[in-house]
């Protein structure tokens, strides 16, 4: 208890002896944190505990906070490695945890107070994670795999990568740049699938002939014989991409076990495009659209066009303003935010709207839904539950105004659109 006492002191800086009961329990948590770190060097169990009981606490809890500040700095120097070798792709949460989360922790942990804190917002996850582990052990053992994941990534060409992060989000009817997936899942898949259609296991794009090939490999194959052929295929890879990293290759391992059974699985179903991701055909791009990704306004000019907007006395002034300023989705779905406009007047502004304008806030407003390829359009626009946000009321309340040609007519041009033209932020 005299640790305690001391660190209380130290964190009132010396002003008082006594905290609230939750901040002492954080310090005594930081402190077993710390003499765990020691006990943890000792692999026989039974070794840790004659220490524990032998040795000085404080000396014991010293040992601990230095261990935890080697820890600490080893992790700084991988996450420099990993910030330099990241890779160029366009998934949010990638580059977020790397540029925002991870600096985030390592500039701010506290090793004497909050030593079991893992203060981090990490959502980029990854494909091997315990989730039990906290404070700067969990953060080193993410960073490692991280590091080996995107090492493993590098392996393979930017255009294949982005390639197949297209497909992946085309199969899954999402956009890929704001979901949280692993990429180094997807790519060590591919690899092994690649192996089995006979191909190189550097092209991880699948042909729609590779795909055939592993269709009737698998559909044919028992569980244990689909496990068996995804081991091997596995044992393949390091030789066949000059991987020499023991650790890197155990962690493949690991994750092709997982593989297994979701292929298992997606081959009895028949739905094995969902594990399997294959090249899909390029469709051709949809006509010009005005709302598009680009040209969006600063926030000066956006806020003077907000004023311009709600100075109108007339509805048709202000789509007027709209459609001469606003060029881009983000700045469109700001300005629907933007309380400019009410009740009826909602209706005169989509009813400006080209059918291809109105899939493009069909994209938005319906986007969990078309994922699932199964869903008619009309069925979403016609459902019992409505939408949160009052201009996504109105839209919808404007879509159920319309006659079922016209409905036709915006899910034709939905299924046109590419999720990877347009942008929700």
């Amino acid at each position: 208890m005299s640790i305690l006492s001391d660190l209380i002191k130290r964190y009132t800086q010396g002003k008082s002896s006594s905290v609230t009961s939750d901040t002492a329990e954080r310090i005594l948590s930081s402190i077993l944190y710390a003499v765990d770190a020691n006990l943890r060097r000792f692999a026989d169990p039974l070794r840790a505990v004659d220490y524990l009981t032998t040795a000085d606490i404080r000396k014991i809890y010293g040992e601990g906070v230095d261990l935890l500040r080697q820890c600490l700095d080893e992790t700084k120097r991988l996450y420099t490695v990993v910030k330099q070798n990241k890779l160029d792709v366009a998934v949010e949460a990638y580059h977020t945890t790397i540029d925002e989360s991870l600096p985030a922790f390592l500039n701010q942990y506290g090793i004497l107070f909050d030593a079991h804190n893992t203060m981090a917002s990490i959502d980029y996850p990854l494909a091997v994670d315990d989730i039990q582990m906290e404070g700067v052990f969990y953060i080193r053992e993410y960073v490692e795999h991280l590091k080996m994941e995107t090492d493993f990534c590098r392996l393979f060409s930017q255009r294949d990568l982005e390639a197949l992060l297209v497909h992946f989000g085309q199969v899954c009817r999402f956009d890929y740049r704001i979901e949280l997936f692993n990429i180094f899942e997807l790519v060590l898949n591919n690899a092994v699938f690649s192996i089995l259609s006979g191909g190189d296991a550097r092209k991880i794009n699948i042909s729609p002939g590779q795909f055939e090939v592993l269709t009737r490999r698998f559909t044919l194959a028992s569980a244990a014989q689909i496990q068996t052929l995804l081991h091997e295929a596995a044992d393949e890879l390091p030789s066949r991409l000059n991987i020499s990293n023991s650790r890197l290759n155990d962690y493949m391992h690991q994750c092709t076990r997982h593989l297994a059974q979701r292929v298992v699985n997606a081959a009895h179903h028949h739905r094995l495009e969902t594990v399997i991701i294959k090249e899909m055909e390029k469709r051709q791009k949809p006509h010009v659209i005005s709302l598009n990704r680009g040209d969006q306004m600063t926030d000066s000019s956006f806020r003077l066009l907000v004023d311009r907007i709600t100075a109108c006395e007339k509805t048709e002034e202000k789509v007027d303003l709209i459609q001469k300023n606003v060029h881009s989705l983000a700045d469109y779905v700001d300005v629907l935010r933007a309380g400019c406009f009410f009740g009826n007047e909602f209706q005169t502004l989509f009813g400006s709207l080209s059918h291809i304008e109105l899939a493009i806030l069909a994209k938005r407003v319906f986007y969990e839904d078309l994922r699932d390829q199964s869903c008619h359009f009309s069925s979403l626009v016609f459902q019992e539950k409505m939408p949160d946000s009052e201009w996504e009321q109105h839209y919808v309340a404007f879509l159920q105004n319309l006659s079922l040609d016209q409905l036709t007519a915006i899910e034709a041009c939905i299924h046109d659109i590419d999720i990877e033209d347009i942008s929700f932020d």
